[in-house]
């Protein structure tokens, strides 16, 4: 069903996805490994299942906040095919979070995590955390291109990872 009834205005919405925040009921049925209708195919993937495991053993924690984890979810056809969020980075500073995103395989190619990205940029922005930080797996161009389109730059590797960076604040 096409998501087009006015969202509320804590629900990052793009011109192709809504990244509703998880709900306990979705992070159980990820949990629990129960299908829904309303999934890809190919939803959850491993790192959406790491992620309902995190929610579902922290009912108060940071994950269900406004800058916490959100379901992608495609306007057209309510589907969802992925997953991202933002997390508290302290050891980049107090106010520092960490973006981190996934498309499943059947949806990869159409600039999800671009727009995904995007609106989470600008989520964290409104909520006055900077900087914004993501590491990228070796090898993971796609990744790192996603990053650099939505204006984060290298900022060397960490235990392996290349770190990225953006300061939120000034844009640069």
């Amino acid at each position: 069903m096409p998501i087009s009834a006015p969202l509320p205005a804590s629900v990052p919405a793009g011109p192709r996805l809504v990244l509703p925040g998880w709900t306990p009921e979705v992070a159980a049925a990820v949990v629990a490994g129960v299908r829904r209708a309303d999934w890809a195919p190919d939803f959850p993937a491993e790192g959406d299942r790491i992620v309902a495991r995190l929610l579902a053993r922290d009912p108060g924690g940071p994950g269900w906040g406004e800058l916490g984890h959100r379901l992608l979810v495609e306007r057209d056809g309510g589907t969802v095919v992925g997953g991202a969020g933002l997390f508290p980075a302290p050891d980049d500073g107090p106010a520092a979070v960490e973006l981190g995103y996934g498309v499943v395989p059947s949806r990869r190619g159409r600039g999800y995590a671009v727009e995904a990205a995007g609106l989470l940029l600008a989520l964290a922005r409104s909520a006055g955390a900077s900087p914004l930080v993501a590491g990228v797996e070796p090898g993971n161009r796609a990744s790192e291109r996603v990053l650099e389109r939505i204006g984060m730059r290298p900022n060397g590797t960490r235990d392996g990872v290349a770190r990225f960076r953006l300061d939120v604040g000034s844009g640069t």
